[in-house]
């Protein structure tokens, strides 16, 4: 007898990694709405962590994290065959065109300024990339 195949899709996964509480718990209710599966870390070895274990459809990463930076984040994710097309998209107070290269040239998909984000368009930026 064949299993029957699940009629629901299954919820894309977004790892949110963020250490402001604030912000965690705003973007945490926004998406939650959107029909996602939300999982988050507050600093960036955690993040590694939670990454190779739960394998999310997309990451938030902000750049200024406890004991190990967004930076090192991108480039030890991108070191990872298995997630070197894993989508990341960047949400950090760090503005400086320096700052965005350098994260854009990591590997971060798209980049969002904190204190200008509009999340609307940063859903809308999530919904493209999961296509």
């Amino acid at each position: 007898m064949e299993k029957k195949n699940k009629v629901k899709e299954e919820k894309k996964i977004i790892l949110i990694i963020e250490d402001d509480e604030v912000l965690l718990r705003a973007l945490y209710v926004f998406f939650h709405d959107s029909d996602y599966t939300i999982a988050s870390a507050t600093d960036g070895e955690t993040a590694i962590d939670m990454t190779k274990r739960l394998k999310p459809d997309i990451v938030l990463l902000d750049l200024l994290l406890p004991k190990m930076d967004g930076f090192r984040y991108l480039e030890l994710v991108r070191s990872m065959p298995e997630f070197k097309d894993l989508p990341i998209i960047v949400l950090s107070n760090l503005g400086d065109k320096a700052d965005i290269d350098r994260a854009k040239n990591l590997g971060a998909n798209d980049y969002f300024i904190k204190a200008n984000v509009d999340l609307e368009k940063l859903s809308e930026a999530i919904k493209e990339i999961l296509k």
